[in-house]
């Protein structure tokens, strides 16, 4: 399973809202060899660290796809690119982030780019709960512990956070387009 983390707090241009431009990120991301099957609902939460930015939008996707991983990355920062992203100052506010946080159960050997799993996602709620809803079962490959430890773990945290009202997983892309792409 391959899993995707979106994030925006701030207006699009062209797409409007971070919620909005999100989801256009999902199907700007769309191709012959790359599909998104699945998605958590959104997620509003503060920024990390604590700052006066607005709050984010987040959620996961899962992807099927033929690319390896620094294949893939380098899909999203071109998508990133085409949205207008510029990278700057460390959790500056954006217009949108994509990050790659997991890949099968890949595990990166030092010093390989890109680092898998993601080096701070089992730090972030707004990765671990959208997570959660997608791949309950899903356990940390480095650390060992599953979703629901990760969690709890973070507790303390949960004020941060909380779903759109009204929103819900949903299957972006048939089982037969993304079965034919990973054979």
């Amino acid at each position: 399973m391959i899993f995707i983390a979106l994030g925006a707090n701030l207006e699009h241009p062209r797409w409007g809202s971070p919620q909005a431009t999100c989801t256009a990120a999902l199907g700007a991301l769309a191709a012959p060899d790359l599909v998104p099957t699945r998605r958590s609902r959104w997620y509003e939460s503060a920024p990390v660290p604590a700052s006066d930015q607005p709050w984010y939008v987040n959620g996961v996707a899962e992807l099927a796809t033929d690319l390896d991983p620094a294949q893939l990355l380098a899909r999203l920062h071109g998508v990133e690119a085409d949205f207008g992203r510029v990278r700057g100052a460390v959790n500056a506010a954006r217009v949108l982030d994509l990050d790659l946080i997991a890949f099968d159960d890949r595990v990166s050997a030092p010093g390989e780019v890109p680092i898998l799993p993601h080096p701070r996602m089992h730090e972030r709620l707004f990765v671990l709960l959208p997570l959660a809803e997608l791949a309950p079962a899903w356990r940390h490959p480095r650390l060992g512990f599953g979703l629901s430890e990760l969690i709890a773990a973070l507790a303390a945290d949960r004020a941060a956070i909380r779903p759109f009202p009204g929103d819900a997983p949903q299957s972006l892309a048939s089982p037969g387009r993304a079965a034919y792409i990973r054979q």
